[in-house]
């Protein structure tokens, strides 16, 4: 699954993305619309990662739903 399939499910992938990341909030979800650079964003913001950390869990979460 590409980032592209993520955006166009996100209303579905909501409940993934929380479960995965227990911090982020239905605001941020709606906020965040799919888009990757702002999930990346508030995922620093949320968890302190760095960003080569967001890049590597949100390519693991691909990963994931590729399963």
């Amino acid at each position: 699954m590409n980032w592209d399939q993520i955006q166009g499910n996100w209303k579905q992938m909501t409940g993934q993305v929380k479960e995965k990341w227990g911090k982020l909030t239905d605001d941020d979800l709606t906020m965040i619309a799919g888009k990757r650079d702002q999930l990346a964003g508030i995922l620093q913001q949320r968890y302190g990662y760095a960003k080569e950390v967001v890049e590597k869990e949100l390519n693991l979460f691909m990963e994931d739903l590729k399963h």
